[in-house]
């Protein structure tokens, strides 16, 4: 028997009932350290709810940690195309040399390399100064001795066969002259002219052109020169210096810089601003930015980021591209540049694009696929396989990118009706896997971010089905800014805010004249020439100076197009 508060239970039936008590303790409470103390169990769960959630916090921002570090590793030390299944959207140009070469195909002509071959030009394979287009040619006789040319036996003259000829091109270095301009002045008559009245001796200068920068050295070929060096080249002025001293020449890159700067204030700007109020006219404008340093900009570090943004044209006429220096990254500075445009603007999915009144924004479907593919290559390569949900948000992209190089060649109109057949269907495929994936993918990882940022551009990244002459990337405006980027990468920045403006300007006009099959040497050397002996502020004479007129002289205009 045991005796509990005065009663008495038989041993048994206290055994039963301190075993049931205990049973309950140990449900309801767990060791917690080695002290022994003990806390409920509802408290315990939610502890390690907590932990476990934190956890899983903490190793899925080790995986997007890590999946950054393969990233970044890839982007320095991998290749730089974006290929999966042999399909290439993006490629570098750094590895040109090895990448483009190919020993087993034959060296063309020189026929071939002046002039496309196409049917129209092999029917006229044997007619060979028409295929050289003006080129000068330089020509060089050997002959044999006049000794050695009559027979060793009789004396009489050797006769003269069919010569064999051989062409190839010859590069003739950039040669340094000086320029002198004799302007003849006359003087009143001599004789004495009493007879006329009217008649009044004065002194006559002959008329000369004005010079593009008055009192200076440098001539119009000069300044062509330097501007199509650093602005299509990408030379900087400094290694622009050092050519001048190779040439015996002393001309500092400040001296240049003046002339550049003058150049686009004086000549060039007036037709930037042309361009500009056109470029407003159209129904489509794409739109990018990229950074620049600036050293010297007011209240501000040198160490601060500026930009350099690039508004270009669609297929709704003749390109123009036209870059702006900005010294923030504000949307103010997009919508101030694109007052008065009421149309289709084409960009990636910054923000401040989407802030802009009066215009439909059609964002890129290629910046869309990117997130895919850095998804899909963040993985380990094991499980890279067509399986994987990056994968298969790729191959969305891809479908529809296949769709556009089917049709690229067709009228708008018939673009417009294709994309509707073909592209439409995988759009609306996309849209569902999208909202299927989107509570499936964490958000701190690539995949999730892919997802996320095609839902929460969805309703303009399909405004490409709207007209034909849209296109389904901003790549047009990318492709622009390289030779800016890679220009870039040699001056590394700009000095002044009024430097930076000249550089807008100039890249402005050379990457226009690009685009409209112009060579920006011969060209900015004619505007230099002609604009300074009129008036240009009328619009209908810089009309007549814009890369797409009829005025332009052919001289100016690429053989090869």
């Amino acid at each position: 028997m045991k005796n509990i508060h005065g009663l008495t239970i038989p041993i048994e039936q206290y055994n039963n009932v301190v075993a049931n008590l205990q049973a309950r303790i140990d449900e309801l409470t767990i060791n917690k350290n080695d002290v022994g103390e003990t806390v409920p169990i509802d408290v315990h769960n939610a502890a390690m709810s907590s932990k476990q959630a934190e956890l899983d916090e903490l190793t899925a921002k080790y995986d997007w940690l890590l999946a950054k570090y393969s990233q970044k590793i890839r982007k320095i030390f991998g290749r730089s195309r974006e290929v999966v299944d042999g399909q290439v959207v993006m490629e570098g140009a750094f590895n040109e040399a090895e990448a483009e070469s190919d020993l087993n195909q034959p060296e063309p002509t020189l026929e071939e390399s002046v002039e496309p071959v196409t049917k129209q030009v092999k029917k006229y394979i044997g007619q060979k100064k028409d295929k050289l287009k003006g080129l000068p040619i330089e020509r060089i006789d050997y002959e044999l001795p006049a000794e050695e040319r009559n027979c060793s036996i009789c004396g009489d003259p050797l006769p003269e066969l069919r010569p064999e000829i051989r062409r190839r091109i010859k590069v003739i270095p950039a040669q340094v002259n000086v320029l002198e301009e004799v302007r003849h002045i006359y003087a009143g008559c001599k004789n004495k002219c009493e007879k006329d009245n009217s008649y009044t001796p004065a002194i006559t200068k002959a008329p000369m052109p004005e010079a593009a920068i008055p009192h200076s050295i440098a001539s119009e070929s000069t300044i062509a020169y330097v501007i199509t060096e650093k602005y299509q080249y990408g030379l900087p002025l400094k290694r622009q210096e050092t050519k001048w001293y190779m040439a015996d020449l002393r001309i500092s890159r400040q001296t240049m810089a003046n002339w550049v700067i003058l150049t686009a204030e004086m000549w060039l700007t007036p037709l930037y601003n042309r361009m500009h109020s056109l470029l407003l006219q159209r129904d489509i404008i794409m739109v990018d930015e990229s950074e620049l340093q600036v050293l010297h900009e007011k209240d501000r570090p040198a160490t601060s980021k500026s930009y350099m943004w690039l508004f270009r044209s669609g297929r709704d006429g003749p390109p123009i591209i036209l870059f702006n220096y900005q010294a923030t990254h504000e949307a103010v500075h997009p919508k101030k540049f694109l007052t008065g445009f009421n149309g289709y603007l084409c960009s990636d999915g910054y923000k401040g694009y989407y802030k802009l009144p009066s215009v439909i924004n059609v964002s890129c479907f290629a910046h869309a696929r990117r997130y895919f593919y850095d998804a899909f290559m963040s993985i380990p390569k094991a499980a890279r396989n067509k399986s994987s949900a990056s994968y298969q948000g790729l191959h969305f992209c891809n479908r529809l990118f296949d769709v556009e190089r089917s049709i690229c060649n067709l009228a708008p109109e018939a673009r417009y009706d294709e994309r509707l057949i073909k592209s439409k269907p995988i759009l609306d495929e996309f849209k569902a896997w999208l909202d299927h994936m989107r509570p499936l993918s964490e958000k701190k990882s690539y995949l999730g971010v892919a997802v996320n940022y095609c839902l929460n551009y969805w309703s303009t990244l399909g405004n490409f089905l709207l007209d034909g002459r849209l296109d389904i990337s901003n790549n047009e405006s990318e492709r622009q800014f390289k030779g800016y980027v890679v220009g870039r990468k040699g001056w590394l920045f700009s000095n002044t805010p009024k430097g930076a403006n000249a550089s807008a300007v100039v890249y402005s006009i050379v990457h226009t004249a690009v685009s409209n099959n112009l060579k920006p040497y011969e060209y900015i050397e004619y505007l230099l020439k002609t604009m300074p002996n009129l008036y240009i502020t009328n619009p209908s004479t810089l009309d007549s100076f814009l890369p797409w007129s009829e005025n332009i002289p052919s001289s100016c205009k690429l053989i090869n197009k």
